[in-house]
């Protein structure tokens, strides 16, 4: 299967495609020979979408127009199955530039939801990296395994159920994002599977949760701490009526970051 890293000239059975309708009405669904998607403007049968060119444009049988893409990160997460409130393109992007997720890293992240996030740092760790995703919910963990499966970035991930009281598996990792309503009880475990320099992260929606992360962050040699929340507003794309448009996406959470320092005088055993 085609991943939404990888592109053909042309279409292939399995590929991840996206159709388009002319009122930005988005379908998005693996090709499948023998099978067929039904819209309210008309039938697109998939066959028929087999080995075409990527941005040309397709009909229904009743002659309907729609756009042929291969999707974008952003479309992927936008349209994710859920059973959760997924984190926000807006959010995950600063995340990902933030806590320098890239080729070859080593990430943790613990509250895997729907996945979200989890195939965001997937699609950008590449085939080198490796993304640990902890989940304690069984059935919430298998829904992120089914969507990184879905999209074909899988094999970046292991996804474990387990109690992060416990601690985490791992040690030395690049980075560490927690998506928890109690994140800051944690952050001695999130110290302990670090490397030195390591980046932290956190999303929580409420000042009192952040104001008691601030408290557990220096505790733990977590310095150079950053607070923020990202604001994003859209604009009619319309050159005779171009305004912004009647709803934003405002407050979804505070963003948190830290990076870990060395106590070189607890390291030493000095006083």
């Amino acid at each position: 299967m085609t991943t939404i890293k990888e592109s053909n000239t042309l279409t292939q059975p399995g590929d991840l495609i996206e159709l388009i309708s002319p009122t930005n009405k988005v379908y998005i669904f693996k090709l499948t020979p023998g099978k067929h998607l039904q819209t309210n403007r008309g039938i697109l049968y998939h066959e028929e979408l087999i080995g075409k060119q990527w941005g040309t444009e397709v009909k229904s049988h009743i002659g309907s127009i729609f756009y042929l893409f291969q999707p974008s990160l952003f479309d992927i997460l936008k349209e994710i199955p859920r059973s959760t409130q997924i984190m926000y393109p807006k959010d995950i992007g600063y995340i990902l530039i933030k806590m320098s997720i890239g080729p070859g890293i080593r990430i943790i992240e613990a509250g895997s939801g729907s996945g979200a996030l989890t195939t965001a740092l997937a699609w950008a760790v590449g085939h080198e990296g490796q993304v640990t995703s902890y989940e304690i919910r069984p059935d919430v963990k298998n829904l992120a395994e089914k969507n990184l499966k879905r999209v074909g970035l899988s094999d970046r991930v292991i996804f474990k159920n387990a109690d992060l009281a416990n601690g985490f598996d791992e040690s030395r990792v690049d980075a560490v994002f927690l998506d928890l309503p109690n994140a800051f009880d944690y952050i001695g475990q999130v110290k302990e599977a670090l490397k030195p320099g390591g980046y932290f992260g956190c999303i929580l929606p409420t000042a009192n949760q952040i104001i008691r992360l601030l408290g557990a962050l220096p505790h733990h040699n977590f310095q150079s701490i950053e607070v923020c929340e990202i604001l994003l507003r859209n604009y009619q794309p319309i050159q005779n009526k171009f305004r912004p448009t009647n709803r934003m996406v405002a407050h979804t959470g505070y963003l948190t970051f830290g990076r870990l320092v060395i106590n070189n005088e607890a390291e030493n055993g000095q006083t």
